[in-house]
């Protein structure tokens, strides 16, 4: 029996070798398998020791564990609290109504959690069922989970790549990786080549990696890495690793909640304080604290929070992106910078001619971008023949415009279409004879045609492979002897395409007499040099001014991509993220950086090539660290574990995989980084608006914390119960604050510069607040003292509760702007803050007019001079506001005219 690689301390299920920097030889002694495969036995105890070939699922969260965590929140404990006492007093009116909010916001919570991430399972979907082995000396096809370190597999032209293999035999294989690599061109292997430990993912070409495909070719490979242990594993393995992390806005609203339960507190100790040195009895000192406590807590916040981001998601949906995750809306709009992966997300990832040079084009030295070229097509004409009948992919009859087999060949075809020319009818008028595939030591590929009853060899490769077999040139006119001059001319043309980032194929012909009569014969020589063709993955159109947008608002965008440093480049200068003198770092050099230098780099560079999938998260956490809000786009494999990580994930929803899109919070259903540039319009909307709602209903809380304290403070009665506070959080203050949560937004809104992590509260909004709380408080404290002496305790109540609630409910029209007077809005009218305020209105009216509620409320009917003091007293609070604007203008006519998003709330 050999020896299980599992048992070796040293092997790649406890640290991955680099097999890649192996010779097969020794791949085969370390791994302890032969030409022949395995024995069943060995496979079978291998299995044992090693594991499935598949990747782990997480544990999902169970539902007692969500509701222990919801109920571990401290505005939650201060809740359960109040009511558990609201209970023991006899008081069920009240303690219901708490439970009944407890209950409420666990369910909505529990609801938005269970949504868990698919991520992993999406992971686990990609691996292939089966797989072709070789057990026993004999072919086998096998479950792809039952794969082991040191099974010999075989690869076919469109098969999935089952495990991660060492290639020990390989016949023109290529395989697309883009999923992993980020690399749009499939990854041409070559099971004899030698390479150092250091070499990047994508340029390991004898190594074949677990869920990528087979495009071209055959290959025999040694399994290296099975299930978690594969390169897919790790990326599977970072996800699974990754903490759930907070968003900014739950930061916020969590430090908020902190805040005020610390003020709460404070507050409760001072009041106790006070009722024991004023002697007052146990029973109302506990009513005081439980409205103390409810009076602490804003009940409407998160339920309002989450419907204004609701109603952005709908917003945003019909503008094609679509929100998995609520408070993506939010954190979007406060994104700082926006990491995009190149290929499928600023790229079409579909490989496209964009230049050619044939005909008079080669004689004077310079290229044709293709628009121009078919305005001349006869010059084109044995360059597209050549392009369209040399090549193997074909069109999807089932998906318009798709390919079938290579990218580079599928481009071939669009060329052709471009030029008028239908590549399957031209196949049929001039029918293969024979073919010479591609070799990557040829490094060219050709084919025999019968044309007119001629045989026509038509040839493609690279530009030197080709000019190498060539003795004559077509200049446009005529074929003659090609001089040295030509090919160098020809040679400068295709260095300087290939400066630009394009991938340039060289294209030839020749007339034979007859075929030869042994296949392997080498017709490739004596051939006529017919013309150039350069492609690559163009960038999208819209994506260049969706840059430019995201600027203005001071959103930096970076390109990380797995692609190589001049591709990048060329692209991101298209686009306006890399201008000449800009930082670009390669993944070799991110390799050999120390975290602090990383940082460091992160705040220039706007673009990052050749990078893994580890890099990505590494460069994303840099940027957390910098204090960024980092926005990562992104559609493969590969992207991932960053989209994960980074504080909004957006994946693509036409080209995305299933693993990209589990592990986002925002999915763009057209694939346009131009929605993004919407989404972040949408999601500052959202923020001002929820700003707008916090400082709505904290004026409100604070207000209620100052009038118990103060009245405790006076030796008064409550002038309010904990009914009379959850009445007024819930039922006139939520309607209007929803109200403002669909506010218009600003038309300057993407002008301003982002607001980076940290508070809710910016510059003089704690002062806003407080003020404000304060004055509410005054005018509610009089309106109690004056009922109170007028018609005893119940009108004082009565009165205390009717101004707090009207005056709560005249204030959110005020709210929409900070600085503009109440009767000025530039941004467009609100209908529906008048529609919440008729709605309390009438919810209020109902209260102090139904005999049945009023009793239950503990209120009492008021006579008219009383109701007239209730209604100056509350419209104080507007004018209040309104002379704080005015002083505010007069201090500071700059900031206070300011197109601010600190100044002009929304």
């Amino acid at each position: 029996m050999t020896t299980s690689p599992c048992e070796n301390t040293a092997m790649p299920f406890s640290c991955p070798e680099p097999w890649h920097a192996k010779s097969t030889e020794t791949v085969c002694a370390t791994l302890a398998t032969t030409r022949n495969g395995l024995s069943d036995a060995e496979a079978e105890q291998r299995l044992r020791l090693c594991g499935r070939n598949e990747l782990r699922a997480k544990e999902p969260k169970t539902t007692l564990r969500m509701i222990r965590e919801h109920m571990a929140d401290p505005m939650i404990l201060i809740l359960i609290g109040a009511a558990i006492l609201s209970a023991c007093l006899d008081e069920w009116t009240e303690g219901f109504v708490i439970l009944a909010i407890v209950i409420l916001n666990t369910i909505i919570g529990i609801v938005q959690e269970k949504k868990a991430e698919s991520a992993l399972e999406a992971l686990r979907s990609m691996n292939t069922p089966h797989a072709k082995a070789l057990r026993q000396g004999e072919e086998s096809i096998i479950p792809s989970s039952m794969l082991v370190p040191g099974d010999i597999v075989f690869l076919e032209d469109g098969s999935m790549v089952p495990a991660d293999i060492r290639l020990i035999e390989s016949s023109n294989l290529q395989i697309q990786e883009a999923s992993l690599t980020g690399e749009s061109l499939p990854s041409s292997k070559n099971a004899i080549a030698e390479l150092p430990e250091n070499c990047p993912l994508g340029d390991r070409k004898n190594m074949a990696y677990a869920s990528s495909i087979v495009t071209y070719g055959r290959g025999t490979g040694i399994v290296t890495a099975t299930g978690m242990h594969t390169e897919v594993g790790s990326i599977a393995g970072m996800l699974e690793n990754q903490d759930e992390l907070d968003t900014p806005l739950k930061r916020k609203l969590n430090a908020v909640g902190k805040t005020l339960t610390i003020v709460g507190i404070i507050v409760c100790i001072l009041i106790f304080a006070l009722g024991f040195l004023y002697q007052r009895p146990l029973v109302p000192q506990l009513m005081i604290a439980i409205s103390l406590a409810i009076s602490i807590i804003p009940e409407g916040l998160p339920a309002t929070a989450t419907i204004v981001m609701a109603l952005g998601v709908q917003r945003m949906a019909k503008r094609n992106a679509l929100v998995r995750k609520l408070p993506a809306v939010e954190t979007l709009g406060n994104a700082t910078v926006i990491c995009s992966d190149k290929t499928g997300t600023l790229t079409l990832n579909r490989m496209t001619v964009t230049h050619l040079a044939a005909g008079q084009g080669l004689t004077l030295g310079s290229v044709v971008p293709l628009a121009k070229a078919v305005e001349a097509p006869d010059s084109y004409t044995r360059l597209i023949h050549a392009a369209a009948l040399c090549n193997n992919a074909s069109l999807d009859p089932d998906r318009a415009g798709e390919i079938i087999g290579d990218p580079t060949e599928g481009a071939l075809i669009h060329l052709a279409a471009a030029f008028g020319i239908n590549q399957a009818q031209l196949e049929t008028a001039h029918p293969r004879l024979l073919e010479h595939p591609f070799d990557s030591d040829r490094k060219r590929m050709s084919t025999v045609n019968l044309t007119d009853g001629q045989h026509i060899l038509y040839t493609k490769g690279a530009p030197d492979s080709i000019l190498a077999q060539c003795t004559s040139i077509f200049d446009g006119t005529e074929i003659r002897p090609i001089t040295q001059e030509d090919r160098e001319r020809i040679a400068a043309i295709a260095d300087s395409m290939s400066e630009q980032a394009l991938r340039v194929l060289g294209f030839a012909v020749r007339e034979i007499d007859t075929l030869p009569a042994s296949g392997d014969e080498n017709l490739e020589h004596g051939l006529t040099f017919v013309g150039l063709a350069g492609m690559i993955d163009p960038p999208r159109k819209e994506v260049a001014e969706s840059v430019r947008i995201c600027r203005e608002a001071g959103i930096r965008t970076v390109m990380i991509t797995g692609d190589h440093r001049n591709t990048a480049r060329a692209i991101a200068q298209e686009l306006g993220i890399w201008h000449p003198g800009g930082t670009i770092v390669t993944g070799e050099e991110l390799s050999r950086m120390t975290p602090a230098q990383l940082d460091a780099a992160v705040k220039t560079t706007t673009v990052f090539a050749r990078v893994s999938p580890a890099d990505k998260l590494d460069i994303i956490q840099s940027l957390k660290r910098n204090g960024e809000i980092a926005a990562m786009t992104g559609d493969g494999v590969n992207d991932s574990p960053a989209l994960k990580a980074a504080d909004i994930g957006v994946a693509m929803g036409i080209t995305g995989t299933d693993v990209a899109k589990g592990a986002s919070d925002m999915i763009l259903l057209d694939d346009s980084f131009t929605t993004i540039a919407q989404a972040i319009k949408e999601g500052r909307r959202v923020y001002r608006n929820i700003q707008k709602v916090i400082q709505f209903l904290l004026v409100g809380n604070i207000a209620e914390i100052a009038t118990l304290f103060i009245a405790t403070l006076l030796n008064w009665q409550s002038p309010l119960l904990g009914v009379h506070i959850l009445w007024v959080n819930l039922a006139t203050a939520t309607l209007p604050a929803l109200a403002l949560g669909v506010d218009p937004a600003d038309r300057h809104i993407m002008k301003y510069k982002p607001v980076k992590s940290g508070t809710l509260f910016e510059r003089d909004l704690i002062t806003r607040v407080v003020s404000q709380g304060l004055f509410v408080a005054a005018m509610t404290l009089a309106a109690y003292w004056y009922g109170n002496r007028a018609g005893g305790h119940a009108t004082g109540q009565t009165m205390a509760f009717s101004v707090l609630a009207l005056s709560q409910m005249l204030r959110s029209f005020n709210q929409r702007s900070n600085t503009s007077p109440i009767w000025v809005r530039a941004e467009g009218h609100n209908p529906w803050l008048w529609v919440a305020f008729a709605v309390s209105a009438a919810l209020m009216a109902c209260l102090l007019f139904i005999p049945s509620l009023q009793q239950a409320f503990r209120l009492t009917w008021l006579s008219g001079t009383e109701w007239a003091i209730v209604a100056g007293v509350s419209f104080l609070s507007i004018v209040q506001m309104e002379i704080a604007k005015l002083v505010r203008k007069l201090r500071n006519p700059d900031a206070a005219t300011a197109s601010s998003p600190h100044t002009q709330q929304g």
